[in-house]
């Protein structure tokens, strides 16, 4: 069954993975969205800007911890749907300060759960038998891969950071809601994601924008660990398939079917930087290796099987084109976005990782 969604509830709509999402579905669907959004340091209102006057799009500054201010805005609201992408969602970041990752993904995920279960109990049978709960999750959770293996729907959690721990909790608690109380919870574990508008504490726009300054690229230990890369297009139109297609109590794995080493992530950028900023090349003069951070898994790839056959969907958009995209984005804005430089942490001199799921 492919259920039309005509309200839907994004939180964490203003971060990069939820502004995406939004454009999407305000470009290429008739849904009215609602915009819930802390606005904390990666948030971005400025990626929502040609939506401000749309009538089907509404934005309200909130926290998803906030269980009375939820449970108000899902009454004067009446989604159909909730998709959940509000989170903590920098690694370097839960190392050096977890309680945040705690507060935001673990229990602001258990307080949206129960406004979101009160709420669907007192909808109408056809209202509540269409009604989704859509947890937008990161392959993190399932921990680090050995060579040829592959994450599937089945593969056993093993976090190995304090963020992967705190969204592998916001699953468990997703399908345990489901099981006990009958909310129709999905959950979707995606692989790294990237494109315009990502803030830059990752590593896509981290080394763009540094080389851009002429500063040292901070690459982890020997930087042969390996990531699957997705383009935030096709994770947006991937999150609306699951929440429009998916059965509830299950989960999707969304991944882009392209497995790369951070160091050959790092040096294609600098290939690109030297083709459009061309005075300055060579930009691989800059690359540095730093210590490795702990806990860093080694390798992410994701199987897409069940998404493809059941949801019917797949990624378009190759890595090659897609980066190139994003640096010439990033090259084009990046004046702009630099002055976001300065809030990194304090271990800002190192590499950064795109992390699945979260905005």
């Amino acid at each position: 069954m492919i259920l039309t969604m005509h309200r839907i509830l994004v939180t964490g709509g203003c971060g990069f993975i939820g502004s995406g999402l939004i454009r999407f579905l305000l470009r290429e669907t008739g849904a009215h969205v609602i915009n819930l959004d802390k606005l904390t340091y990666a948030a971005n209102p400025a990626a929502l800007a040609e939506f401000v006057d749309n009538p089907r799009y509404c934005f309200v500054h909130g926290d998803v911890c906030d269980g009375a201010a939820v449970s108000d805005l899902l009454k004067r609201h009446q989604p159909n749907a909730i998709m959940h992408l509000a989170a903590e969602s920098h690694v370097d970041r839960s190392i050096n300060g977890p309680a945040d990752f705690i507060a935001t993904n673990i229990v602001g995920t258990f307080t949206l759960l129960q406004a979101a279960t009160a709420y669907w109990r007192e909808l109408s049978q056809e209202m509540a038998d269409r009604f989704r709960f859509h947890l937008v999750s990161t392959d993190e959770v399932f921990g680090s891969l050995d060579q040829d293996d592959f994450f599937t729907e089945t593969s056993r959690y093993q976090p190995n950071s304090p963020y992967a721990a705190s969204k592998a909790s916001a699953d468990h608690l997703a399908r345990a809601w489901h099981k006990t109380y009958g909310l129709p919870t999905l959950i979707s574990n995606c692989s790294n994601t990237y494109g315009p508008w990502q803030f830059p504490d990752k590593l896509i726009p981290l080394t763009i924008l540094t080389a851009l300054r002429a500063q040292p690229i901070p690459v982890y230990g020997d930087g042969r660990n390996v990531r699957d890369w997705i383009f935030v297009d096709d994770h947006a139109r991937g999150l609306h398939a699951v929440v429009t297609r998916g059965m509830p109590g299950e989960s999707y794995l969304l991944g882009g079917g392209c497995e790369k080493q951070n160091l050959e992530v790092v040096t294609t950028i600098c290939g690109l930087l030297d083709e459009l900023v061309a005075e300055r090349a060579p930009h691989n003069r800059l690359i540095r290796f730093v210590a490795d951070r702990p806990g860093h898994d080694r390798r992410y790839a994701t199987d897409i099987t069940k998404a493809a056959k059941r949801l019917k969907w797949a990624p378009r958009v190759d890595f090659e084109s897609g980066l190139r995209q994003t640096v010439a984005w990033y090259v084009a804005n990046w004046d702009r976005l630099g002055n976001a430089m300065p809030q990194l942490s304090a271990v800002r001199h190192r590499d950064r990782e795109s992390v699945g799921g979260i905005g």
